[in-house]
C-alpha cells in the first residue's frame, strides 16, 4: 500500500539536512540536548509528583532524515491493520498496480513527512518497542533558536522539559501507550475500501480549495468519535507539558520569558504557504491542543492540587474527554 522506503526518501530530500553547522557545533549541540534531558528528567519528576525508572525510554538525537525515518516506521505500523483489511476485503493487487500504487503512497507520505520533519523539535514515540523513545531533532531546534535569536543553552534546556515531560508521562504510565495504540487500531477497523478513496478524493478537494483539514474530511461519525477521545488525550499531553515547561522553566532558565514569547508568535506559522500546509495537515488542531489542555490542567491545578490532578493517570477512564478539556469542572466533578 505504502513504499515506505520511498517515502522517507522523498521527504528527507524534501527536508533537507537543516542549517550550516561546523561539526564542533554540531557536537556541541547533540551533547547538550542529551544533557538538557538528563538535567529535565528530576526537575519534570519533582513539579509533577510523577515518577518513572531510570533508563527507561531511551533518548535520541537525530537528524531530519532520522526523525522522518522513525515516522515512517511508527505509521507502517499503525497502519498495517488496515493494509490486511483491504488485503483481505479486495486481494492482493497485481504486481503492476502494486509497484505503481505503492510509489503514489509513498510519495504522499514522503512529502508529509518532509513538510513536518522541517518543524518538529521533539517528539515521544510511545509506540517503539518495548517501552518509547523520545526523539530530539537538533537541526530543527538549533535553525528554530537561530530564528527567534534565543539563547541556545536556554533554548534547548527549554525543549528537553517538554519533551521529556511526555518521556514521564509515558514511562510513568504504561497504559498509556498502550491505550492510545488500541485507539489508532479502531480507527483502522472502521476504515472500508470505498470509504477510503472517497477520503482521498474529499482530500485531495480539500488541498485545491485550502478549506478544512485532511484529517476533518476523511473522518466518518464513527471515526469521528474515536479522535475526539484522542484529541482530548493528546491536549491533556501537550497541555500538560507546556504547564510543566512554564512552571520548572523560570527557576532554570534565565531567559524563558523571552523565548516563550518569540515561540507562540511563531507557532503560528510564517508565510501563507506554511500557513496552508499547517491548516490541511491539522496543525492548526494542534496549537489548539496545547492551548486547551493548558488551561485545562491549570484550572484543575489551581483548583485540587498536583497530587489529586494526578488522578488523571489512572487509567483510560480517569483522562479527559475533548469536551471535558473545555470544561474542567465537569472531569473534577466526574473524576473526583
Amino acid at each position: 500500500m505504502v513504499d515506505w522506503d520511498f517515502a522517507v526518501t522523498v521527504g528527507s530530500k524534501l527536508a533537507g539536512p537543516g542549517p550550516t553547522v561546523s561539526n564542533d557545533e554540531a557536537l556541541a549541540a547533540v551533547a547538550e540536548l542529551r544533557e538538557g534531558a538528563d538535567r529535565s528528567t528530576p526537575l519534570v519528576q519533582e513539579f509533577t509528583g510523577l515518577s518513572t525508572q531510570a533508563g527507561t525510554a531511551p533518548v535520541l538525537v537525530v537528524d531530519r532524515g532520522g526523525w522522518i525515518q522513525a515516522n515512517a516506521d511508527g505509521f507502517a505500523k499503525i497502519l498495517a491493520p488496515i493494509v490486511d483489511k483491504l488485503v483481505e476485503k479486495k486481494g492482493e493487487p497485481g504486481a503492476v498496480a502494486s509497484a505503481i500504487g505503492s510509489r503514489v503512497t509513498g510519495a504522499e507520505v514522503g512529502l508529509m513527512l518532509g513538510f513536518l520533519g522541517t518543524k518538529v523539535l521533539g517528539q515521544f514515540d510511545p509506540f517503539h518497542s518495548p517501552t518509547g523513545r523520545l526523539l530530539l531533532v537538533a537541526p530543527n531546534i538549533v535553525h528554530t533558536e537561530r530564528e527567534i535569536g534565543a539563547d541556545p543553552t536556554d533554548f534547548r534546556l527549554w525543549v528537553c522539559l517538554h519533551e521529556e515531560t511526555h518521556r514521564v508521562q509515558f514511562t510513568a504510565n504504561p497504559w498509556l501507550g498502550d491505550h492510545l495504540l488500541a485507539q489508532m487500531n479502531q480507527v483502522a477497523g472502521t476504515i472500508e475500501p470505498s470509504a477510503l478513496v472517497d477520503g482521498l478524493r474529499r482530500g485531495a478537494e480539500a488541498i485545491r480549495s485550502g478549506n478544512g483539514s485532511v484529517l476533518d474530511l476523511m473522518s466518518t461519525p464513527e471515526q469521528k468519535e474515536i479522535l475526539d477521545r484522542v484529541t482530548g488525550v493528546m491536549s491533556l499531553l501537550e497541555g500538560h507539558a507546556d504547564v510543566v515547561m512554564d512552571g520548572v522553566g523560570p527557576t532554570v532558565i534565565p531567559s524563558v520569558k523571552q523565548i516563550r514569547k518569540k515561540f507562540n508568535q511563531r507557532r503560528q506559522g510564517v508565510g501563507s504557504l506554511d500557513k496552508l500546509l499547517r491548516r490541511l495537515l491539522g496543525l492548526d488542531a494542534k496549537m489548539a491542543q496545547y492551548r486547551d489542555g493548558a488551561v485545562f490542567v491549570r484550572h484543575v491545578v489551581d483548583k485540587v492540587g498536583m497530587d489529586d490532578f494526578n488522578a488523571v493517570w489512572t487509567g483510560p477512564e480517569t483522562l479527559p474527554s475533548k469536551a471535558e478539556i473545555t470544561d474542567p469542572d465537569a472531569w473534577i466533578t466526574r473524576v473526583l
